[in-house]
């Protein structure tokens, strides 16, 4: 037996629900129509959404031969195949629009193959993908195509296709859904219009009379979040976790948290993410917020999962409410001026000194131990003479680094307080003329 969801499919445009943007009176697929200008493109877009329906409707409303073609099953020989048969058609006047399914699929030796076809208008292409095709396309390829993104059917679209359902003569003529029942299956669809008419016809195999909630969540058992492990939904999850704790939006954070665990993501590379957020952006502002991460990461690895979600809830919980500091980010304010002071030599009284030609060259010369000192503060100065003065690092106003800013200024102050003679704490000396090479008697 056919689907429920290829029996009711759309016959024409008109039948299609959501994308107004596209199909709509103004929409752009609609204009291209009108021309008869159809270009090659690519319709991005969630499952279920409508991809092949609308490839099929296009290639009907402008009179096109449909030839399609899968990426999973197919390769180069059978692609080639098709776009030979393309070829000897439009020698006898009929245009092709060849589409393919998943196009993701296909690897850069199999989109370059479509490249001239393309390019010179042999036949019109429709490709369709899950994935972005920022990423899923080569450069080459996505130049020569338009993309249309196709997002997922809206909630009325869903209740849209429930009536189709209902009116549709190959459809469910007795279905009847109780209120609730309806929204709990339109919830569940989350946007996939394939997934909506699954669920009814599974659950109208079980009723004998109005669908209940209970009997569509007994068909629906597990919605299953919108994720993957590497593609786009990986990282535009990850991003909002990280930017919800960032935002100190614990309850957002909770629920980004929930929806990687629950899509089977990685627990660590969850743990990893806590790992850096606590060093990046609450920093010294609560330095035990790294300590509560690795504890986390470590305690996700030993218990794994279901287990490993109190751990790591306690750790998103800790960085979410924690002061924030970028403070860290100091480190690339000192790479900078590494790059741009790359012979920026040691200081000779920072400087070992193993042996005594070393020692008669300088090295070590005025250096006083931190800690033989009172309040164990000497009050040199470390950096190179071409940076002194350079300040990479400036304490936040919040939490412990309010503290360490008080330290600044105590330890500022004492170095100003210094005696500023040549060879005195708090004063590099000058370096000397580059000492000659030196025997093998003399290494250290």
């Amino acid at each position: 037996m056919r689907p429920l969801a290829d029996r009711i499919r759309p016959q024409s445009l008109d039948e299609i629900v959501g994308h107004p943007s596209l199909l709509g009176a103004n929409g752009v697929l609609r204009r291209w129509i009108e021309a008869r200008r159809l270009p090659s493109l690519v319709l991005w877009g969630p499952p279920g959404c409508g991809k092949t329906t609308i490839a099929r409707l296009l290639a009907e409303a402008l009179g096109f031969r449909f030839a399609s073609f899968s990426a999973v099953l197919g390769g180069v020989p059978e692609l080639r195949a098709l776009l030979e048969e393309a070829r000897t058609q439009r020698a006898h006047g009929v245009e092709t629009l060849l589409f393919i399914d998943e196009l993701h699929r296909f690897h850069k030796g199999q989109q370059d193959a479509l490249l001239p076809h393309i390019e010179s208008g042999a036949i019109t292409f429709i490709g369709a993908t899950t994935e972005n095709p920022s990423f899923a396309l080569n450069r080459a390829l996505a130049s020569r195509l338009r993309i249309l993104n196709l997002g997922p059917l809206s909630d009325e679209d869903l209740r849209q296709l429930i009536a189709r359902a209902r009116s549709h003569p190959a459809g469910l003529p007795d279905l009847i859904l109780e209120p609730a029942a309806e929204e709990a299956a339109v919830r569940w669809a989350a946007g996939d219009g394939r997934r909506l008419l699954n669920i009814l016809e599974a659950a109208h195999a079980l009723a004998a009379g109005p669908l209940t909630v209970q009997t569509v969540a007994a068909v629906c058992q597990h919605a299953t979040p919108d994720h993957d492990r590497a593609g786009e939904a990986h990282y535009d999850t990850a991003s909002a976790f990280i930017k919800s704790m960032r935002a100190s939006d614990v309850q957002a954070a909770l629920f980004w948290l929930a929806r990687q665990l629950e899509a089977g993501e990685d627990p660590l590379f969850v743990a990893r993410r806590l790992l850096i957020f606590a060093a990046e952006d609450v920093g010294l502002a609560d330095p035990q917020a790294l300590v509560i991460a690795a504890a986390a990461h470590y305690a996700a690895a030993a218990l794994g999962m279901p287990e490993a979600v109190y751990p790591l809830t306690e750790a998103t919980i800790y960085c979410a409410t924690a002061p924030k500091s970028n403070g860290t980010a100091a480190y690339f304010a000192a790479a900078t001026a590494v790059r741009q002071h790359p012979q920026a030599a040691v200081p000779l009284f920072l400087r070992n000194a193993p042996t005594a030609l070393m020692q008669s060259w300088g090295y070590g010369a005025g250096y006083i131990n931190d800690h033989d000192t009172p309040d164990h503060f000497a009050g040199h100065v470390c950096l190179p003479p071409e940076l002194a003065g350079s300040i990479f690092y400036r304490p936040g106003s919040f939490g412990f680094e309010k503290e360490i800013a008080k330290r600044l200024r105590w330890w500022e102050a004492r170095r100003r307080a210094q005696p500023t003679t040549e060879g005195s704490p708090g004063v590099p000396l000058p370096t000397p003329p580059t000492p000659p090479p030196r025997s093998s008697a003399d290494q250290p």
